[in-house]
């Protein structure tokens, strides 16, 4: 009789072992991968301070913002508090109101400013707003690491929908923001008519991928490193915040020859944002708690979806860009630009921007003739 019940639960029991040890493995590499990265960058701070003590921790005062950040030409700063959790949210939107939304989420580390090609391209026809999600920029940024967590960040994009008098809207993210954009696309798919999403695949396909693939792993190292308290902010800051304009300039991870390169005065726009006292806690905190968060239950994408890529970039395999096929249920374009970086929306506009108005108006003729 024992036996008999044995074998009844033996299946059960089979099922949880596998799931803890999963969830052991899962961890173990997390925190081990974690402590690797900041051995790597406690390394390279040592390096610097060994060369240049002085030049390590210089970090110039930056109290006057550049002034492409005021352009008029892309558009109005707005400010909007949402109900639910009392935060107020910096954005910049340009067209008129009252016509069609096409909402735009920014990656890291960026802000609205990423999408100043495109607050000039659509407003022509759409009512364009380039939001700085929670902790960026000018938005409130809550103290609490679990204010961070993902679904803190899809409910901000449901009620600033709200706030701003619409339904639904055309999504589009880019980077971290490619990830909010597929949740709200996945969670709330009446909100959304047409998905773009800029070099971010599924959400599921990421923590996939990267558990079967050490290239992606390494590629990822970031993830990783931002889970430790305080450290990655610091690195990001001394030599007067040389890392983050390396990311945009640097022959690996920036913009190439071809690309649309920023300018000094752009470049100065971004270090002048993350310089300010306790912008990089915000953002670094959105990573703090993706491991938590991941993988999804519910991952059907049942909305039209534009997937952009470049290429070269070093931050995310371009294999991981054609399995996110799987997972929408719906019309789903992949283009993949072989020059561009990823820093696509920046780095190649013209070619982003007629790709987004060749996927919109496809689509309105697709509704047309139904």
């Amino acid at each position: 009789m024992v036996m008999a019940r044995l074998r009844d639960y033996w299946p059960l029991l089979t099922a949880r072992l596998t799931g803890a040890l999963w969830a052991l493995l899962f961890w173990t590499l997390v925190y081990g991968y974690c402590g690797l990265c900041a051995s790597i960058h406690l390394l390279k701070l040592l390096w610097s301070i060994g060369r240049g003590p002085s030049q390590t921790f210089q970090r110039l005062v930056r109290e006057n913002p550049p002034a492409c950040l005021n352009d008029p030409s892309l558009g109005t700063h707005c400010y909007v508090r949402i109900k639910d959790s009392g935060l107020r949210f910096h954005y910049v939107a340009a067209g008129e109101r009252g016509k069609p939304l096409m909402l735009l989420l920014h990656g890291f580390p960026e802000f609205w400013y990423s999408w100043r090609h495109q607050l000039r391209e659509f407003k022509s026809e759409y009512r364009v707003v380039a939001l700085d999600l929670r902790g960026y920029g000018e938005t409130d940024a809550p103290s609490h690491q679990e204010s961070y967590k993902l679904d803190c960040i899809v409910m901000d994009i449901k009620d600033i929908l709200d706030s701003l008098g619409y339904s639904k809207c055309v999504l589009i993210g880019h980077d971290w923001g490619g990830m909010i954009a597929w949740l709200i696309a996945i969670c709330y798919p009446e909100l959304v008519t047409k998905l773009v999403v800029i070099n971010f695949p599924h959400p599921n396909v990421f923590t996939e991928y990267i558990l079967w693939h050490p290239s992606q792993l390494i590629r990822s190292g970031y993830y990783f490193f931002f889970q430790m308290p305080w450290f990655p902010e610091f690195m990001f800051a001394i030599n007067d915040f040389k890392a983050l304009k390396h990311l945009f300039t640097s022959q690996r991870t920036g913009i190439g020859k071809k690309g649309c390169r920023l300018t000094p005065e752009d470049l100065e726009a971004y270090v002048y944002v993350f310089s300010q006292p306790g912008a990089l806690t915000g953002p670094i905190n959105h990573f703090r708690n993706i491991f938590s968060c991941l993988p999804l239950k519910y991952h059907k994408v049942t909305t039209p979806t534009l997937l952009l890529w470049g290429e070269r970039d070093a931050f995310m395999d371009v294999e991981m860009a054609e399995v996110t096929r799987i997972y929408v249920k719906s019309h789903f374009r992949l283009t993949i630009l072989s020059e561009a970086s990823h820093w696509l929306q920046q780095d190649q506009p013209d070619i982003v921007n007629k790709l987004i108005w060749t996927f919109l108006k496809e689509e309105m003729r697709k509704n047309e003739e139904f």
